[in-house]
């Protein structure tokens, strides 16, 4: 903006001085023609150009006739200038102007360039830059993922066979909880470049988010074939490992990101995955707590950055709870994918129970409980210590929490 306001005021300068160094060039005129110093000067003017034709001549760069002409030529050239010098009614003529003309000049250049800029120019973006310069201002998350999906339809729209886009249209589908469509997107890309491990795993992963986060048979095949192809193909193994961890089988999440790491490959987060790790290896070594006492939840508690949930179970279906049964609750966005942000378990000893969720219970992803404002929390009360909701589990959720508050959540579903 700065440099803006640099280019104005040069403009501005300019343009004054376009009015007022005539002005002064006029006045200094008259004041030499006044004082009869204009026919000295022409004849000092001719003298100095004689002495220049001469030396010239003598150094034989011009020959005799050329001298001449030249010389004759700057002759008729002094006559005419003394005879307009001589001429009275040029210095009559000429009246000096008054400093109002081009005082009212400048007052009229300041006066348009303020009432153009006013009425055309770009001045309420340029006092809030930064809202001019979101073009995305004013949306949620979910508008701007509906704009990203149109552009990138629309650019596949206009190159069919472009393969990359077809395949940045998958994920972004996945990311607008279009899953159908995403599958629909990898099977064009493979359509187009054959059938990869790099494509397989995107297109499991939609289907699994499809399927309501359960590796289901079709799934499995689909993972087993991309790993078939390639074993350390990161996308497939970023689904193994997100779905053993979200069923607490963590030594198998462990192994499935160990395996990317020493991929050496450079296109994943190797800061997150560690970091994914180093959850996995701690939920291995934790007792069964509410919830883990470490420095990261004491942060994200402090920043008010986690859900505190109060578990209790319905009266009718309190006697189907037995000590050895587990309650494994999680959190994800309610707006945006339906990636699980956070997720814990707890025994079902005793009831109520309250358990917190932070960024210490996070999934290990990029996305973060407190990157997001709402949360919908799930809890299941399994009675075979598996995540996947079983015949015989009781289940409940919430369906909306804003981060750093708390909640009641009640088990009052029995799944049949």
């Amino acid at each position: 903006m700065t440099t803006f306001w640099i280019f104005i005021a040069l403009v501005v300068l300019v343009s004054l001085m376009l009015i007022w160094i005539p002005h002064f060039r006029q006045q200094k005129l008259l004041r030499t023609e006044e004082a009869g110093v204009r026919k000295q000067t022409n004849l000092e003017l001719f003298n100095e150009r004689l002495a220049t034709l001469e030396k010239e001549l003598s150094e034989e760069l011009l020959d005799q006739a050329e001298f001449d002409a030249l010389k004759k030529e700057l002759e008729i050239s002094l006559l005419q200038d003394i005879k307009q010098a001589g001429d009275d009614s040029l210095v009559n003529n000429i009246k000096p102007k008054s400093i109002l003309w081009p005082s009212v000049m400048s007052v009229c250049v300041l006066a348009i360039s303020g009432y153009f800029y006013q009425q055309l120019g770009a001045f309420q973006n340029l006092s809030d830059p930064q809202q001019a310069a979101n073009p995305h201002a004013g949306m949620d998350t979910a508008q701007m993922m509906s704009q990203r999906v149109q552009m990138m339809e629309a650019q596949v729209q206009a190159e069919p066979e472009n393969s990359q886009a077809w395949f940045s249209l998958g994920h972004a589908y996945i990311s607008a909880n279009q899953f159908d469509k995403a599958i629909a997107a990898f099977d064009k890309v493979m359509q187009l470049v054959g059938k990869h491990a790099e494509l397989l795993g995107p297109k499991a992963t939609a289907m699994y988010y499809k399927a309501g986060q359960r590796m289901t048979p079709e799934v499995q095949a689909i993972v087993d074939e991309s790993l078939g192809m390639d074993p350390q193909d990161a996308s497939t193994l970023l689904l193994v490992g997100m779905d053993s961890f979200f069923t607490a089988n963590y030594q198998k999440a462990i192994s499935a990101w160990q395996t990317i790491l020493d991929s050496d490959n450079s296109d994943v987060d190797r800061a997150a995955l560690m970091e994914a790790i180093e959850t996995a290896n701690l939920r291995l070594k934790a007792e069964t707590s509410s919830m883990p006492n470490d420095d990261v939840h004491k942060s994200a508690k402090a920043t008010n950055k986690s859900v505190s949930i109060q578990i209790s179970i319905s009266p009718e279906l309190a006697a189907k709870v037995s000590a050895d049964d587990t309650i494994f609750v999680f959190a994800r966005a309610t707006q945006g994918p339906k990636i699980p942000l956070a997720a814990t378990k707890v025994s079902a000893k005793s009831f109520p129970v309250t358990v917190t969720l932070d960024d210490s219970t996070g999934m290990g992803s990029d996305m973060k409980l407190s990157q997001t404002s709402h949360v919908e929390v799930i809890a299941v009360l399994s009675k075979h210590g598996d995540i996947k909701p079983q015949p015989g589990d009781i289940q409940g959720k919430v369906t909306s929490v804003a981060v750093g508050e708390s909640a009641t959540l009640m088990l009052d579903t029995q799944v049949q």
